[in-house]
């Protein structure tokens, strides 16, 4: 039977899967052929062609130029093979030598003809007559050559066996469902606009362009992000019915006697007729049976209706069933093929249908529901997820197709694993799942299910503040101290006395700094050891997601995934194998379980966790233990090497993978440590500095002399490499992989390495002479120093100037990490960006939703399942609401009565010392768990939320915060931080109780983990990017395929990598020329985000945002509005009404209104664009300058040219101001002032001489301004204010950066391609674009941002005066801001200032 993966799938024959598809797929080995015979809507058809043409034979050439990508290329050259299916039907795929079985079956499932068929053997014929018969995990090239053509395969009818059977009852009920159907709201929007265009075939095409597009119109329509709510969800689709009801019949199992005529199962089948039939699934086949009853009559009915399928039978004995089947497979058909495939891990969604959706009986759902127990396989053997990992693991990596195969294996079963440790979180929370030590105190609780191992993580941020009564007993004993240790009490209790069940989970109850005086109350140590158990846990993800990336070989890791769930945290591990097997307590070779009390040593496990260390920048250094020894380290001491029963050396509890952080060593910061893209940029730093200063000093440790100019240029570096745009988990994946680009870089140069003692500032015992110490203790400070002296003003500088600009809570998180920046210095963030108000919003939302999803995790813990959807309502409604108190009547009584049993899991006081403890011993949080829920009110939640921000994040919340905090992006922020599904609908926030409890819809687990990706397609990715810098358009296309055909391999299409190469893709035809090519790649971006990041995530906004300029391109203006509302309303979720932005998207908005003629609308969205600015930025920021640029561009083309010198002026001072007088866009700015001056005297001219005006356009203004006289007074206004002082004036080094309002999923390097590629590729004539729109109108997306535009100038002002309606139409790629930048903002991207920078590192 096929497996579920979607390998593959996308590069064969998708045209098949697909043939009505308005956005068919390109198949990714050769899209440009594919993409070149669309139409296009150009006037000047013939040179568009001939641009795709020439990139299309470059990069047929390409093989021959390129050698080192022969062999790749030979990977994925596809050859045609034929299948014959069973019923004799004949399809053509398109394969690959190194194309497995299972890819075929995978390709074979996805077919409309073969879809329903699961059971059955392939045979490979060759051209010379024999056959083979083809195992699953073969490689097709391993059986025979099917380059050589003549071959083809046959499906050959299999017997059914008890497990198949199931699958394949399964299978055919999910095809007769659409839930698998994902349909995007942009494929929906281009359908409709294709039929509407096809029914307005005959009006007037004018008249179209112009309708329907007044749902963008609305200018409030940004200003009350309640409102856009209940718009948030598309109206969902029709279900087709095929038939009532498929079910298990209660005659199952088989009676023996049955059995040995081969009956496997009995199905009960309702048609959409009526009738009602006993179906027996036997070995061969289905069929009718004769049972009419109670009692089973197993000889087929008198039709004789037989079948090798159940879709088959049933299309037999139901004609309704055979027109609905059609149906359903004619939508799934019409979809794009991305949209039927299933993604591995989708994201939590936190709106949820509002009213809810009748829920309808469903026997099939309901079997599903009873028969999966948590993720675990009924039927068969447990998975030993263990011994899969590592097995992958060993896997062969030295040619190119073994590295893809041991990526795909890797991939897969870390995903799978991530799954089943979810399910079966999700039953350990539920208490479905029994724990190996039941008579510990609950915290302390271990549970084994399917071969994972779970404890229990308890978050203490919120205990940090006292919050039990408990605690003034506890406070008598001074908590700079923490209990025995835990891992010493885990193996107490243990069965066995097994030492290994305490290391396999060192994460979940970490070991604390100093041991108790024994006289502390049991009660207590149980409190202690609970100490930044959170943290800890995510420290030993990233520690462990660290050595895995290392990749050394024979050292090896467990699985591990952390489940978020109804406020308890669960870290997930595979099982190590033999510990559970009895004592092992010699297995421990590296390490201390003791805290360092007793240290093992092994020369065998030193050298491999030695050379780990050279990749991860940590050094080898000498600890004492508790008796005197010494030893040489290269890793934390509390590490754990142990000798597993498979043999294999396992290197566990790797909290501390990075330094600590040395800005931060109060008590209870033991797990403040630093980030491993800080590192990586330190080191960056450091080298350039001695390579610079000459000197290559072998013991000596520089001290943090880096200069701010070399800093900052490495921060740039820092930054183009993993930018804002790649999610956390990824960046980390990138920064890993160039650690050892940049180990392998220096060493080539004989440099000595940047390395870091992981045990300085910890209350381990350093050995070695004391200059080695305080130089290793002073490299850790100096890379802390630098973090705070130089990253941090970069970072913030970034955000002002709009570098760097995240839309939510989510992308900030993102940013800082990208950067280097830990969120514990947000509060810092938000301090120095208080001129910049989005900014200080953003920051301050994120310290406000933090605090409080701690607080809400707590409550949730302590909360039965009967009140968790009167908790979640109360506290959101004492969060956004203004609650005094509620009395107990109100709620079930029950929630009074606290079940003991839940007592330990997070009632006690943590014990950890902090700053505002005294003061707070008596405070807020006291009073909360005594009547659970109940007790929070608004005042007391705020109050707590305060303390929280201050102690955690050293911010103080401003009095008014509950009035200031955005009301929809913080309860959109908490829901995604605790999976919380609320119902979409408009919210009343100045309400007392703006939510019930019917809106809470559901709790869902939130997942951290470390699934793999595949290093080779993100070097290819890099590579690519320079590429595109370098305007080597061919080149970099055919690595971005290249990268794409890798990771659908690896990864199948549904991942976030794979929407970057799409968005690559999209940007490289599109400056090609080939806007209908670059639509369908943009088409699969905006698809694979919505899928894997969310509806409403900003990159998903910007998709829709780039799809609507593409279209634009295409002159189909009203679907690229329809586009561009989208992506208001999700911007207007993700960062509310108030961002630079949403501003930027209202300048693009404007400028498709002034394509179609509409002045009046473009000229509303600009005037809003530049109050948004100016409130936002400042009146001297350059974005401001931009939005008077724009304004001059529009009045210019109304004829209105006095007006146009006006804004073009005001435009001239801020750049003269912000960027010097003999910066290329401040003179840009200068000839279009000449070029407005020019026309006016020639206008004037003209009326002198009595000629006739230029015309209906300035008629058409000056009718236009006097219905609307506030737009003149408000232009007016404008123009007075220009010797005004604005609000941030941000002089910068690299002056080009300002311009962009750079949306989230930003690319550095790819943006720097923008400007570059137009001067290169014009040099090689690549790249004249023909005019594309509405002849009338200017193309001002180009216009728009010329000025800031590096690439470009502006034409010569005569010339620029005899093309009158002309200019620049041609030149659109610089205007807009193309999908590299991904965010729908119409600027061009001008960062050329910054290339050199680029080029000198182009492999970073």
């Amino acid at each position: 039977m096929g497996g579920k993966s979607n390998r593959g799938k996308n590069r064969k024959g998708l045209q098949q899967t697909a043939p009505n598809s308005a956005e068919q797929s390109v198949s990714s080995d050769n899209p440009v052929n594919d993409s070149s015979s669309d139409v296009h809507v150009n006037a000047n058809e013939d040179i568009d062609l001939s641009e795709s043409v020439e990139v299309q034979s470059e990069v047929k050439e390409h093989d021959n130029e390129s050698q080192e990508h022969l062999e790749k290329q030979a990977d994925v050259h596809l050859y045609p093979v034929s299948v014959i299916t069973q019923g004799g039907e004949k399809l053509e795929l398109q394969l690959s030598p190194g194309d497995s079985v299972m890819d075929v079956r995978q390709f074979l499932l996805d077919a409309p003809e073969t879809c329903p068929v699961t059971c059955y053997d392939l045979l490979l014929h060759t051209k010379d007559g024999s056959v083979h018969h083809l195992e699953d995990y073969n490689e097709i090239s391993e059986v025979a050559n099917i380059t050589s053509g003549g071959c083809s395969l046959e499906m050959v009818a299999a017997l059914y066996d008890d497990r198949s059977i199931r699958a394949h009852v399964h299978r055919t009920r999910e095809l007769l469902s659409l839930s698998t159907l994902h349909s995007s709201l942009s494929t929906t929007l281009a359908l409709q606009h294709e039929m509407s265009r096809n029914a307005s075939a005959n009006s007037n095409s004018g008249e179209a362009g112009k309708a329907k597009v007044a749902e963008v119109e609305k200018l409030g329509f940004m200003e009350n992000d309640t409102d856009s709510l209940p718009n948030f969800f598309s109206s969902p689709s029709k279900e087709i019915k095929c038939v009532e009801s498929i079910v298990f019949s209660s005659f199952n199992p088989p009676p023996g006697h049955r059995r040995l005529y081969g009956d496997l199962i009995y199905l009960d089948v309702v048609t959409l007729e009526g009738n009602k039939h006993c179906v027996t699934g036997s070995t061969k086949s289905f069929y009718v049976n004769s049972t009419t009853g109670n009692i089973l009559d197993p000889r087929p009915n008198k039709a004789a209706s037989e079948a090798t399928t159940l879709v088959a039978l049933l299309q037999k004995i139901s004609p309704k069933f055979k027109k609905a089947f059609r149906e359903i497979l004619e939508r799934k058909a019409s979809a794009h093929p991305f949209e039927n495939v299933q993604s591995l891990l989708p994201p939590n969604s936190w709106l949820g249908l509002y009213p809810v959706p009748d829920h309808k009986r469903d026997a099939a759902r309901a079997e599903n529901a009873l028969t999966i127990s948590f993720g675990s396989e009924l039927i068969g053997m447990q998975r030993d997820w263990n011994e899969e990992l590592q097995a992958c693991r060993e896997f062969p990596h030295t040619t190119h197709q073994e590295r893809i195969l041991r990526d795909r294996a890797l991939y897969k079963v870390s995903s799978d694993f991530v799954e089943a440790a979810t399910n079966g979180a999700i039953g350990v929370i539920s208490r479905c799942i029994p724990p190996i030590n039941p008579t510990d105190p609950e915290c302390f609780h271990m549970y084994v299910h399917n071969n994972i191992f779970f404890s229990f993580a308890v978050d203490t941020d919120v205990e940090q503040l006292p919050q039990k009564l408990a605690l003034e007993e506890l406070s008598k004993v001074e908590t700079t101290g923490t209990s025995q240790n835990p891992s010493d009490k885990k193996e107490n209790n243990l069965p066995n006395g097994s030492l290994k069940v305490s290391t396999l989970d060192g994460s979940s109850v970490p070991h604390a700094e100093k041991a108790l005086s024994s006289d502390v109350p049991a009660e207590a140590q149980l409190a202690e050891s609970e100490q930044a158990t959170y943290a800890s846990a995510n420290n030993d993800l990233k520690g462990t997601k660290a050595y895995q990336e290392a990749d050394v070989p024979g050292l090896y890791n467990l699985a591990m995934a952390i489940i978020d769930y109804r406020g308890h945290r669960v870290v997930a591990q595979s099982v190590l194998p033999g510990i559970l097997q009895g004592d092992k307590s010699d297995s421990l070779l590296y390490g201390s379980v003791d805290n360092g009390k007793k240290i093992c040593w092994s020369e065998d496990f030193h050298s491999k966790v030695l050379e780990a260390a050279k990749r991860l920048h940590l050094k080898e250094h000498s600890v004492v233990d508790g008796s005197g020894n010494v030893f040489t380290l290269a890793a934390p001491v509390e590490c754990k090497g142990i000798v597993g029963s498979d043999d294999r050396h396992y290197l566990l509890d790797l909290m501390r993978a990075t330094p600590r952080d040395a800005n931060y060593t109060g008590a209870g910061s033991r797990f403040c440590i630093l980030r491993p893209e800080l590192i990586t940029a330190f080191c960056h730093a450091e080298a350039s500095e001695k390579s610079n200063s000459g000197c290559v000093s072998e013991g000596e440790n520089p001290s943090d002399s880096s200069g701010a100019s070399n800093a900052e240029e490495l921060v740039i570096v820092e930054e183009n490499t993993a930018t804002a745009t790649i999610d956390a988990q990824d960046s980390m994946d990138g920064e890993k992989q160039k650690i050892q680009e940049c180990c392998s870089h220096s060493e080539s140069k004989a440099t000595k390495e940047m390395l870091f003692n992981p045990n300085v500032f910890t209350e381990f015992k350093l050995a070695g002479n004391t200059e080695d110490i305080a130089a290793d203790e002073e490299n850790v400070r100096n890379a802390s120093l630098y973090l705070k002296d130089v990253v941090l003003p970069k970072f913030i500088h970034d955000l002002s100037s709009l570098e760097v600009s995240p839309m939510d809570g989510q992308t900030l998180t993102e940013a800082l990490h990208a950067h280097g920046i830990n969120v514990r210095y947000i509060g810092k963030v938000a301090e120095e960006t208080k001129h910049m108000p989005h900014l200080w919003d953003l920051c301050s939302n994120e310290i406000v939703v933090r605090s409080a999803k701690h607080i809400i995790k707590d409550t949730l813990r302590d909360t039965e399942d009967h009140d968790l959807g009167h908790t979640v309502s109360h506290f959101f409604n004492c969060l956004l609401g203004k609650v005094q108190g509620v009395s107990a009547k109100d709620v079930p009584n029950s929630t009074l009565s606290k079940n003991p049993k839940k007592g330990h899991s997070g009632n006690h006081a943590s014990g950890k010392s902090s700053k505002g403890q005294d003061k707070l011993g008596k405070g807020g949080y006291a009073r909360k768990k005594q009547s659970l829920y109940l007790s929070i009110t608004s005042e007391s939640l705020w109050t707590d939320i305060k303390e929280f921000a201050r102690l955690k994040y050293q911010f103080e919340l401003p009095e008014d915060a509950r009035e200031r905090v955005k009301k929809i992006a913080v309860i959109r922020n908490l829901c995604q931080k605790v999976g919380i599904t609320i119902a979409a609908r408009k919210y009343d926030f100045n309400a007392v109780a703006p939510f019930q409890v019917s809106d809470i819809l559901n709790i869902q687990p939130v997942v951290k983990h470390s699934i793999p990706v595949c290093s080779e397609a993100k070097d290819l990715i890099e590579t690519g990017k320079v590429q595109l810098a370098e305007g080597m358009l061919s080149e970099a296309y055919v690595l971005f395929s290249e990268a794409f055909t890798i990771l659908q391999q690896v990864t199948g299409p549904m991942h976030r990598e794979v929407a970057n190469c799409c968005r690559y893709l999209a940007m490289v035809l599109y400056h090609a020329g080939d806007m209908s090519g670059a639509i369908m790649q943009q088409h699969k971006e905006l698809i694979i985000n919505e899928r894997c990041l969310g509806l409403d995530h900003p990159d998903t906004a910007h998709s829709y945002g780039n799809m609507a300029l593409f279209y634009h391109g295409l002159s189909q203006t009203e679907l690229a509005l329809r586009h561009m509302s989208r992506a208001l309303l999700l911007l207007s979720l993700s960062s509310g009404p108030d961002h630079p932005d949403v501003a930027a998207t209202f300048i693009n908005v404007a400028m498709m209104y002034q394509d179609i003629g509409k002045m009046d609308t473009a000229l509303r969205y600009l005037q809003e664009a530049l109050n948004k600015n100016e409130r936002l930025l400042g009146k001297e920021h350059i974005q401001t300058a931009v939005c008077y640029h724009a304004l001059a561009i529009a009045f210019n083309c109304m004829g209105a040219f006095k007006l146009s010198h006006q804004h073009e002026k005001k435009t001239y001072d801020i750049l003269v101001k912000q960027l010097g007088e003999d910066d290329s866009r401040t003179k840009d700015s200068q000839n279009w002032m000449k070029t407005f001056k020019t026309r006016e005297l020639q206008m004037n001219a003209q009326k002198q001489k009595g000629q006739a005006l230029d015309s209906a356009s300035a008629q058409k203004a000056i009718d236009l301004l006097k219905a609307h006289p506030d737009l003149i007074q408000a232009f007016q206004a404008a123009a007075a204010k220009a010797g005004g002082s604005g609000g941030s004036a941000n002089q910068s080094s690299n002056g080009a950066g300002e311009t962009l309002p750079r949306g989230r999923g930003f690319d550095e390097r790819a943006a720097k391609a923008a400007a570059e590629i137009r001067k290169k590729a014009a040099a090689k004539g690549l790249l004249i674009r023909p005019q594309v729109g509405p002849t009338q109108a200017l193309q001002p997306l180009t216009q728009l941002l010329n000025i800031v535009n590096s690439g470009s100038t502006p034409a010569p002002v005569n010339e620029a005066i005899d093309e009158g309606k002309r200019e620049y139409s041609g030149d659109i790629s610089n205007g807009v801001k193309g999908p590299e930048d991904q965010a729908p903002v119409g600027l061009g991207s001008g960062l050329a200032a910054k290339k050199t920078k680029t080029k000198s590192k182009p492999t970073s």
